[in-house]
């Protein structure tokens, strides 16, 4: 089915149309840091968080899945080496993925440059304790 776009429609927001009342964003102050690089919130609501993601040259985040949330990762900057479900896919700027609920999957950045991407969480719970790590080349569990 084709979209139409009505013409005679208002293509601009009403200020009383706009739900800022309910809107609550949680920013992190300062990047929070791991081996493998850091990461920054930049918004976050019931449902939902946004993260930007810097991965160092040879840094890789554990093979891991979650219980509550999905995924989607944008890359923004570098080359994003994505492992999902066993299969290994090579992002580049402006390029995604979505990782499913549940997807075994991890991100390895190869190159000699910082890898940057964009990483939109959403689910019923998107804390940092909803993870399995299956393997992790820095010794966590």
């Amino acid at each position: 089915m084709a979209c139409r776009l009505q013409t005679n429609a208002s293509t601009q927001w009403d200020e009383d149309d706009m739900p800022t009342q309910d809107i609550q964003h949680r920013v992190a102050a300062e990047p929070v840091l791991r081996p493998w690089g850091a990461y920054e919130s930049i918004a976050a609501d019931p449902g939902y968080q946004v993260k930007r993601i810097v991965v160092a040259p040879g840094g890789c985040l554990s093979r891991q899945r979650h219980a509550r949330r999905a995924e989607h990762w944008v890359v923004v900057q570098g080359t994003a080496i994505v492992e999902l479900d066993g299969i290994e896919r090579e992002l580049r700027p402006d390029q995604s993925i979505y990782i499913p609920l549940r997807a075994i999957h991890r991100l390895t950045n190869r190159t000699d440059r910082p890898l940057v991407l964009i990483e939109v969480q959403c689910g019923d719970y998107v804390g940092e304790d909803d993870i399995e790590r299956f393997d992790d080349v820095y010794g966590r569990t």
